[in-house]
């Protein structure tokens, strides 16, 4: 369980962070993206030393952006997101999108990062099975990580079958399904029956089967809900059900440098990256 802060402002992020930590969260995953490094920085530094944490108490996930892939300028970027981080290392590197043609000599300069001991881990985002397939045979790492959009609306479960023959873990992005999932009538008679609240039974099922979730909240209160899911276990019944709600319909996606999305059913959604 770890904290996102997709959309969230420098200010935002470093509250959350604050906040996140404070709650025993442990795992903050960021990215250029995101324009919030340097409040995640800013949020853990000060973390550290109001909680009485070393550095290796947290740990810190970010990502290469689109516009920096290449061998040369993936290279050139670490150095600005470890400053704006406030480290000299990240515990993990993730490629944030399979850019055509760059992907692989940017995993390329990925192992170099690694090998410098600049990041610890490194691993990929949204590779698909023939992308992440292709990788594998030109990689000397084998990701650590594959990053995806993961919720009960989307499973993905070629993907994820071919990520754990190759021990590659599978982490969740928007693993409550950007929200509109949790006024779903199937996942809400669960929650009840066991005391919980919707989000906390999606977290659940995801957990349960060894999906890593970053949800994100900038509310104390939320990351407090969302964290407190280790004290039940949905059935086999309750996981078959909320199985049962898969379309596989991905809410956005990524080409040519655009974000592409569908959070309305609108298929000409355009969201600029």
């Amino acid at each position: 369980m770890g904290l996102g802060v997709w959309k969230s402002t420098n200010q935002e992020a470093q509250n959350s962070v604050e906040l996140a930590i404070k709650n025993g969260y442990r795992l903050i995953d960021t990215a250029k993206q995101y324009g919030n490094e340097a409040g995640v920085g800013a949020g853990i530094s000060k973390s550290l030393t109001d909680n009485g944490l070393k550095r290796d108490d947290v740990y810190i996930t970010t990502k290469v952006y689109s516009g920096d892939q290449g061998y040369k300028n993936t290279l050139a970027a670490i150095d600005g997101q470890l400053d704006r981080l406030q480290t000299d290392h990240v515990d993990l590197l993730l490629m944030h999108w399979p850019v055509n043609d760059l992907y692989n000599e940017t995993w390329r300069a990925m192992e170099e990062i690694y090998n410098q001991n600049k990041a610890l881990a490194i691993g990929v985002c949204n590779f698909d099975v023939e992308r992440l397939t292709d990788l594998l045979n030109h990689a000397s790492i084998v990701p650590a990580v594959n990053q995806i959009e993961f919720n009960p609306r989307i499973h993905q479960t070629d993907v994820v079958n071919l990520c754990r023959v190759q021990g590659i873990a599978v982490e969740a992005w928007s693993p409550l399904g950007n929200g509109k999932l949790l006024q779903n009538e199937t996942i809400g008679k669960i929650a009840d029956r066991h005391g919980k609240s919707t989000a906390q039974t999606i977290l659940r099922w995801e957990i349960q089967q060894g999906i890593i979730v970053i949800p994100k909240s900038t509310h104390e209160t939320r990351l407090i809900e969302n964290a407190s899911i280790n004290d039940f276990e949905l059935t086999p019944e309750d996981m078959k059900q909320i199985s049962s709600l898969n379309t596989e319909e991905h809410s956005r996606w990524y080409d040519n440098y655009q974000w592409y999305g569908n959070p309305d059913g609108d298929p000409n959604f355009i969201m600029k990256a």
